[in-house]
């Protein structure tokens, strides 16, 4: 009885995978696409209300009570995703991503150096713009052509712009799974920066060098960046309008040129999240300095324009991000309400014999989440309330090891998802990067299996991470130290 208890309870749980996966048409009449979040959320939020009351007797307004005080948990985060996105926006149209790019392209592009320069150049545009599909749809053109004309290898160019892409993604302070995986655990997305950003980039460059040796057989003769544009094709273009219209915009940019003194907002923003600076500020440095400049580099129009473009930003963080958060946060207080992850936190707490090996197995869950679910920011809303909870009910720890604690936890979730996302052939990451692939240079048919194939950026991440974090040698990595016995303990 207790066991079929402990599985009506989780019960909602796997609801939730299932509308965001969807059912394939061997299921005959039972077959069904995949939901939104939105949609999945508030379905999965109601049954949890049903089976707490089935179950545990809770009385509906107990669990829209538990609804509120979890969604409360997160206000910042909303708060944060709002400005994130209109940064983002200013970013992308004023000239900040292109800066990226031609900074990139002006440092010679050979055979040997295409993959290199191109996972750089995405890495820092997706810290830029804040994503990683946007960051793909703009690249993928400049540095797919680019290696078709010095002649270097399409697969290894590939992989390292798929890699790099994901980088903003799992560590910019504007970015969605950052921003979303941070609020669920209730650490500042600052605060995590710091705690991985030497982590990160010690990935990075771990990559660039993999992709440069991968390259060392290759031709050397230098060719003209601003050639790979000349040579993109205007059905290029006009694909790139109707799948990701601000990517066009970017291309348009690099084309004609913009002054370089435009990435300035983005290394000021790098910077004072450095400093420890808070979020809030960080990001409307960012806001402001992109308009100001833009003003002499002659990419903005008038203030009202500017307000305009800030209240899109807002209005489309809101249409969904914003509210399927609160969904999530809601559906996570009533399963909490009702110790849904009880059994799973008693399983993990079985497999560990320190506190560490509860967090390793934390990451697991993570990929065993993006997994079955095909869906990075699926796997961080359904999956990082298990992990909390689970760190929050059986490791005994000060308030501030206990922060520190939930900063792994919040890069789980993040790393998990959008570089394991590299590494799973049905992932609906790779299914875009296969349809933007196919519109932008359809001179080769790319399969997902060749995203995965060379993705040395995805296989340090995620390597490194179960590693360092099972082991304890993330006490080598500055400020990725996670605390130890006796300082923290499983109950």
């Amino acid at each position: 009885m207790k066991i079929l208890k402990g599985f009506l309870k989780f019960c909602p749980v796997f609801l939730l995978m299932l509308l965001m996966i969807g059912l394939p048409e061997w299921a005959g009449p039972l077959a069904f696409e995949k939901l939104d979040a939105l949609i999945a959320a508030p379905i999965a939020w109601l049954a949890a209300v049903l089976i707490a009351k089935l179950t545990e007797k809770v009385k509906f307004q107990d669990a829209i009570d538990a609804s509120m005080d979890s969604t409360k948990n997160i206000l910042v985060a909303l708060f944060i995703l709002m400005l994130a996105y209109a940064m983002a926006s200013a970013f992308m149209s004023y000239g900040v991503g292109a800066s990226v790019v031609n900074i990139a392209l002006k440092l010679g592009i050979t055979a040997k150096t295409v993959a290199s320069v191109g996972i750089v150049c995405t890495a820092v545009l997706s810290v830029a713009t804040g994503t990683s599909w946007g960051t793909f749809a703009a690249c993928a053109p400049i540095f797919l052509w680019l290696s078709h004309i010095v002649g270097g290898d399409m697969n290894l160019t590939l992989c390292a712009i798929a890699g790099g892409a994901c980088f903003g993604d799992n560590i910019g302070l504007i970015s969605d799974t950052t921003i979303v995986s941070s609020g669920i655990q209730g650490v500042q997305v600052v605060d995590r920066v710091r705690h991985q950003g030497v982590w990160s980039i010690g990935c990075l460059v771990l990559a660039i060098i993999a992709f440069f040796v991968a390259s060392m057989g290759l031709s050397g003769t230098p060719v003209d960046g601003a050639a790979a544009i000349d040579n993109i094709p205007a059905d290029v273009f006009t694909f790139l309008e109707a799948e990701r219209p601000a990517a066009v915009d970017l291309l348009h940019q690099v084309e004609s040129g913009v002054a370089l003194y435009m990435v300035v907002p983005l290394v000021l923003v790098i910077a004072l999240a450095i400093m420890g600076t808070n979020t809030f500020l960080c990001i409307g440095s960012g806001l402001v300095s992109s308009y100001i400049l833009g003003i002499f580099a002659g990419t903005v129009g008038t203030f009202r324009e500017f307000l305009d473009m800030c209240c899109s930003g807002f209005a489309d963080a809101g249409s969904w991000v914003v509210v399927m958060m609160m969904w999530v946060a809601a559906f996570g207080g009533v399963m909490q309400k009702m110790e849904a992850f009880a059994p799973l936190a008693k399983l993990v707490v079985l497999l560990s014999r320190k506190v560490r090996h509860l967090l390793g197995w934390n990451a697991i869950l993570s990929l065993i989440g993006n997994f079955a679910l095909a869906d990075e920011m699926a796997q961080i809303v359904t999956i990082g309330p298990v992990l909390k909870q689970i760190t929050d009910e059986h490791v005994e720890a000060n308030e501030e090891d206990m922060y520190k604690l939930r900063l792994r936890n919040a890069t789980f979730g993040d790393a998990m998802g959008v570089f394991g996302s590299q590494l799973i052939p049905w992932h609906v990451y790779l299914a875009f990067y296969v349809g933007i692939t196919k519109g932008v240079y359809p001179l080769v048919a790319f399969a997902p299996a060749d995203f995965i194939r060379y993705n040395f950026m995805a296989m340090i991440a995620v390597g490194t991470l179960l590693v360092l974090t099972f082991t304890g040698l993330d006490r080598l990595v500055p400020f990725f130290k996670l605390p130890s016995e006796p300082d923290v303990k499983l109950k």
